[in-house]
């Protein structure tokens, strides 16, 4: 990283709090996004070790909003210099209430029921490699989540089922951290944690695509 990364603070998640689409998407523009694409230029060649695979980085746009203002940005990576919806991917961002680090597999992916099937074989695998407070989320366009020690084994194979029977399921797996932790606040500090959760989520990353295409060219 070119410069010291000091991290996120109120001002960016009051941004979320911000009246109007042109208003918010200013607010997102000017304090959000530089800080995104610092993490996306930093992680990319992380990630790309850390998968065997070339990973692009791409900074939400919100680009087809013409009335609701954002009430999350964030920044992904995927094996695909053109676009990451339909790949299984990693994403960090924000929303009003938290910043979240996630493995994500969105309805628009094509290898949903494969990547399912990848992950039911090695449910036993990804129980054993997922730690306890990680979290588990259907939906990408919502805030809430729960901990794997909430859902358990059983509750954790009911997203994978759901993955692969329903068509707008999704699956997404890592942390969310509270807008008022401090290690928000430092750079250094929140560095190291995307660090270690990425140190995860690339293994479960390699156990759910071995069976699904690695990309779209």
């Amino acid at each position: 990283m070119t410069t010291a990364f000091t991290g996120f603070d109120d001002r960016d998640f009051d941004v979320f709090a911000i009246e109007g689409l042109d208003e918010r998407m200013e607010g997102i523009k000017t304090l959000i996004r530089p800080k995104l694409d610092a993490l996306g230029q930093h992680f990319a060649p992380a990630l790309s070790a850390l998968t065997g695979e070339e990973m692009f980085y791409h900074v939400a746009k919100h680009a087809r909003r013409t009335v609701n203002p954002p009430n999350d940005t964030w920044v992904a990576w995927a094996g695909d210099k053109r676009g990451y919806k339909k790949h299984p991917h990693f994403q960090t961002g924000l929303w009003g209430t938290h910043l979240f680090v996630w493995y994500a597999v969105i309805y628009e992916s094509p290898f949903k029921e494969e990547i399912g099937r990848a992950m039911r074989d090695q449910l036993d695998e990804i129980m054993a490699l997922i730690p306890d407070d990680f979290h588990w989320s259907p939906d990408h366009m919502q805030p809430a989540s729960t901990s794997q020690a909430v859902l358990g084994r059983e509750g954790v194979a009911q997203l994978i089922d759901r993955l692969q029977r329903v068509k707008k399921a999704e699956i997404l797996c890592g942390i969310t951290i509270n807008r008022h932790d401090p290690i928000l606040r430092d750079g250094d500090k929140l560095l190291k944690r995307l660090d270690e959760t990425f140190s995860v989520l690339a293994k479960l990353y390699s156990l759910s695509k071995l069976s699904s295409p690695s990309a779209i060219r």
